[in-house]
């Protein structure tokens, strides 16, 4: 009480007599204790937390499964050099996905992901970005495989499932990094099969997983899984206006993924079925009324020259043979016609249903691979 004294002789001598209210005011403020709050908050300690429990069991399979996997995502980055409007040049960054594909690290991602880069790196898990070549490329099935030149110990392969015995309904959990967040996990179901995903080359990718799993910007070439944790597709595109994932996602089938991969490791491309013609652009066709694919050329000694296929006649305008449908399926554009060659696969023999004039046949055709 000595201090409230002297603050109130202070007050005294300097504060005019007329407020004697105000300073009995100030000495009652000042004589109050440090009040607390009523319920005694100034002595509140963190609350006790509640046990959590066990997980669901259907939780714990999830967390398992994350943690299973995703020491095996990678996270890609890209270097590309680019052209700028004063015609210099400017080296711009790119980001996505990928996974690893075998011990010896080879590394699958989306071919557009690593399309024109200079220099590729890799991060897998929380370690250093691992510079990484190209090994092989396949822009008509969008898929692409690159190396990692300095191996990491622990190296683990996405185990590998099918796409072939896939059902509507199923839950399949997407891994990758979307805007550069790297390792986030999402969940869906497969919302669609046998779905068509246009690639280069007026290709066309067939038996493509659409899946409401949320895939967005940077997923591009991570894994889309099972519930048993195999892989079922690599993440390739998204259907959005926003450009942002709207529930619609594709994923390229892995029993495609199990047949392109090997070839792009053992020799740097994946096969190209074709029957050995040249078709006339799709457009120029379409501008004519023409359904169907129309030949500019027919290759000598391919397969589509001793089944007695014949090209357009450039001279007199002649279209020659139509082709109209491939083993009974109607083919009204090239991008029918390759999805059907596609289907069929190399080494095979199609049936061609073909329309000269107004007379139409049906002929024989084995599919080869074009690059060889």
């Amino acid at each position: 009480m000595n201090l409230l004294r002297t603050l109130a002789r202070a007050c005294a001598r300097h504060v005019p007599l007329a407020l004697p209210a105000t300073l009995a005011a100030l000495a009652a403020l000042l004589a109050a204790p440090l009040m607390t709050d009523p319920a005694g908050a100034a002595d509140a300690q963190p609350r006790a937390v509640s046990p959590r429990g066990a997980l669901l069991p259907d939780e714990a399979a999830v967390v398992r499964l994350f943690e299973e996997t995703a020491p095996s995502v990678a996270y890609i980055t890209t270097e590309t050099v680019q052209r700028n409007a004063l015609g210099g040049a400017e080296v711009s960054q790119g980001a996505g996905s990928g996974f690893v594909w075998d011990s010896a690290g080879h590394v699958v991602t989306n071919y557009h992901v690593i399309d024109g880069a200079r220099r590729v790196f890799v991060q897998l898990d929380a370690g250093k970005p691992i510079e990484a070549e190209p090994v092989g490329g396949a822009p008509e099935y969008d898929l692409a495989v690159i190396r990692l030149k300095t191996l990491p110990r622990g190296l683990r392969p996405v185990p590998l499932g099918s796409s072939r015995d896939l059902r509507i309904g199923q839950t399949v959990y997407a891994i990758g990094n979307p805007f550069g967040l790297q390792r986030t996990l999402t969940k869906g179901l497969v919302s669609a099969l046998d779905r068509e995903l246009p690639t280069a080359n007026f290709r066309e990718v067939v038996g493509v997983i659409q899946t409401d799993a949320a895939i967005n910007p940077g997923n591009s070439g991570g894994p889309l899984l099972d519930s048993a944790g195999r892989l079922i597709g690599v993440n390739s595109a998204i259907r959005s206006a926003s450009g942002s994932s709207s529930g619609i996602g594709f994923a390229i089938p892995a029993d495609l993924v199990n047949r392109v991969v090997p070839a792009l490791i053992s020799k740097g491309h994946a096969p190209l079925p074709g029957i050995g013609v040249t078709p006339v652009r799709p457009d120029l066709v379409a501008r004519a009324g023409i359904t169907g694919v129309v030949l500019a050329e027919v290759g000598r000694g391919t397969p589509a020259a001793q089944a007695g296929l014949v090209a357009m006649n450039r001279r007199t305008g002649d279209l020659g043979d139509v082709i109209t449908a491939v083993n009974g399926r109607a083919v009204e554009s090239l991008s029918d016609f390759v999805v059907e060659l596609e289907r069929a696969g190399v080494d095979t023999q199609v049936e061609l249903t073909v329309k000269r004039g107004e007379r139409e046949r049906r002929v024989r055709v084995r599919v080869i691979d074009l690059r060889e």
